[in-house]
């Protein structure tokens, strides 16, 4: 269970690291370590120290509880979701790239886009099921 809380910390870090658009290098300068301790961190390879995780949270502008949200309702969001999406999903660039342009939109566009994501969505399902049907 250890791992998984250190990896699941590191997940939290690298995320928000992300979205405040910093690099390994920029946060560990702002820290006082190497970016490669960063790196550790990140992927759960290190554990962090109680002092460590402050000076983190304070260099991020998050509170300590920030890195241990949803920790608990990992496991079981994952044994219970109808649709798996990887654990790692929210950590690529790409994502946030697309979060923070998401989020850079007017109300107005913001709905138009969730509504043409959720139609082809359901397109790609309706494609999928048919190709079940059709494959013996």
């Amino acid at each position: 269970m250890t791992g998984e809380i250190d990896y699941h910390v590191g997940k939290r870090l690298r995320r928000r690291r992300r979205l405040l658009g910093l690099t390994q290098q920029s946060l560990g300068e702002m820290v006082g370590i190497r970016f490669q301790q960063i790196q550790k961190y990140e992927c759960g390879a290190n554990r962090i120290s109680a002092a460590r995780l402050f000076e983190l949270s304070e260099a991020l502008s998050v509170p300590i509880q920030y890195f241990y949200e949803g920790l608990s309702e990992q496991a079981e969001s994952i044994q219970d979701a109808p649709e798996f999406i990887a654990p790692d999903v929210l950590s690529k660039k790409e994502t946030m790239d697309l979060v923070r342009a998401y989020y850079s939109m007017d109300e107005g566009p913001r709905k138009h886009l969730l509504d043409l994501a959720k139609s082809l969505q359901s397109d790609a399902e309706k494609a999928s099921a048919s190709l079940r049907l059709v494959m013996p």
